[in-house]
């Protein structure tokens, strides 16, 4: 058998009194997609932290091609040939592609040069990139290819992907996969974090399973099924057999959205978002948005919520309407904060005891405690910091509090992006409860499969501007209609 490029043995981890890692081993070979795969908190990201120098182990060893290596920082990772790709873009937006590679990857800024180096490199690797364009100014798309140039202009031998598909279209995400086998394909390892199985079984030789910190299983891909793959993260396959989308909607349901020649500035006021948009939902509707990110889609479910206004056209939504933002640590909780305070925040205005500057504490926290039994988050109790909760509890929390609010709309953005398995099904049956109660239900999510699931009706957005998807539409031709192509 081949020697493994990188080595993690019996890694020991411990924040507090959390065991993150318990004896957690990884053996990536040259030549190999190796999938890491296990539920929230199963310690996948600890183990990725330790590959990388990013936190160091109380226990075990770490080996680069059979010598035991202690990696201090990123620094030392990136020299002995280890490459992270990290799930959220770490480019500087203000710079250009060719000073972010340099800034990442040590090289000397000749401005000449540097240009024709990085787009000599971006084509080899098949991600061309165009030097002088500004980071920030670039699509989803390449962004995420800048962060893999970045990686590999380091002369990364082992590349460790922490889901690199989750804002990309389908054909952009079968392109990366593609990618990451020419990259195994000449010499190099890979190391693919996803929650996608289908992913796993289309693109990886290898799969590692982690339940709770420790090994379940680590064996080839071939022959194996997405029940498998569920069976060993989480022990209950039947998670995987998502119940249809409801019926759609009777047309003399009341309509409560209705826009049409909807016009939206960019948040940052730099141009149009939604232009000429036409679109109604009615109270029992689950009507489900794909697009790739960045054509619109967030002014427009802003604009529905209310949090931004509109520029032209005319737009009802029904109200009181609530909405889960997609980045539930930055908008939708603040973690320092308790969880009865963060329920407080979102509550008080209607809640009855919460009066005017005044507000019944004890109330609050009896709320919070039925809504943590409720809605099944596990938490030590209301008093708790919402940081201290993994991430498909803080999306519980997130979505109970917003249907607490008894709204009649319920607009939600990419509202399991991260979450394992569980946490995803668990907020599919609420977004599908919610439905069944009358609400009318408008979602985004990068993820295609995602729409099909949860989607009534699927709308795809390009460049601002909406097309309904016929019935019975392939996936594979509403990922061409994501990307502009037709709808094929």
């Amino acid at each position: 058998m081949t020697a493994a490029l990188l080595e993690l043995r019996g890694i020991d981890k411990r924040f507090g009194s959390l065991q993150a890692l318990a004896g957690a081993e990884l053996y990536v070979r040259p030549g190999e997609v190796h999938a890491l795969l296990g539920e929230n908190g199963a310690g996948k990201s600890t183990l990725m932290g330790v590959a990388y120098g990013l936190l160091t182990p109380d226990a075990g060893e770490l080996l680069v091609d059979g010598a035991p290596r202690t990696f201090r920082s990123a620094r030392d990772a990136r020299r002995a040939g280890i490459g992270l790709v990290h799930q959220h873009f770490t480019a500087v937006p203000a710079l250009t592609v060719a000073e972010n590679v340099a800034l990442f990857a040590g090289w000397d800024v000749e401005p000449r040069r540097l240009g024709q180096r990085v787009r000599e490199l971006s084509q080899r690797l098949g991600l061309p990139l165009e030097p002088d364009a500004r980071a920030g100014e670039l699509s989803v798309a390449l962004r995420q290819r800048l962060e893999i140039v970045k990686a590999l202009a380091a002369d990364a031998r082992v590349l460790l992907l922490d889901e690199p598909t989750g804002v990309l279209s389908p054909p952009e995400a079968e392109e990366l996969l593609g990618m990451a086998r020419a990259f195994a394909g000449r010499g190099g390892a890979v190391v693919l974090i996803t929650h996608k199985l289908d992913e796993v079984l289309r693109a990886a030789d290898t799969v590692t399973v982690l339940r709770r910190g420790r090994n379940v299983t680590s064996r080839p891909v071939a022959g194996l099924a997405a029940r498998d793959l569920a069976q060993a993260m989480i022990g209950d396959t039947a998670l995987l057999d998502e119940p249809p989308p409801p019926p759609r909607a009777l047309a003399e349901a009341p309509i409560r959205v209705a826009f049409e020649a909807l016009e939206v500035w960019r948040e940052d006021g730099r141009g149009v978002a939604v232009r000429g948009a036409v679109l109604t939902v009615r109270a029992g509707e689950i009507v489900a948005l794909a697009g790739v990110e960045g054509n619109g889609q967030r002014e427009l479910l802003r604009a529905v919520a209310g949090v931004i206004r509109a520029r032209r056209g005319s737009l009802r939504v029904d109200r009181p309407v609530a909405f889960v933002p997609e980045d539930r640590t930055t908008e939708g909780l603040i973690p320092a904060l308790s969880l009865t305070e963060n329920v407080a925040l979102g509550l008080a205005r209607t809640a009855p005891w919460g009066r005017g500057i005044t507000l019944d504490w004890a109330a609050a926290t009896a709320r919070t405690a039925e809504l943590i039994d409720d809605l099944g988050v596990k938490a030590e109790g209301p008093a708790i910091a919402a940081a201290t909760l993994s991430g498909g509890n803080q999306q519980k929390l997130l979505i109970g509090r917003a249907l607490a609010l008894e709204p009649l709309v319920l607009v939600a953005e990419n509202p399991t992006r991260g979450l394992d398995v569980q946490a995803t099904r668990a907020v599919h049956d609420r977004l599908r409860e919610a439905a069944a109660r009358g609400l009318a239900v408008l979602v985004y999510s990068s993820d295609l499969d995602e729409v099909l699931t949860l989607g009534t009706r699927v709308v795809v957005m390009h460049r601002g501007q909406l097309v309904e998807v016929p019935a019975g539409t392939s996936r594979e031709a509403i990922g061409r209609m994501m990307l502009g192509a037709g709808n094929g």
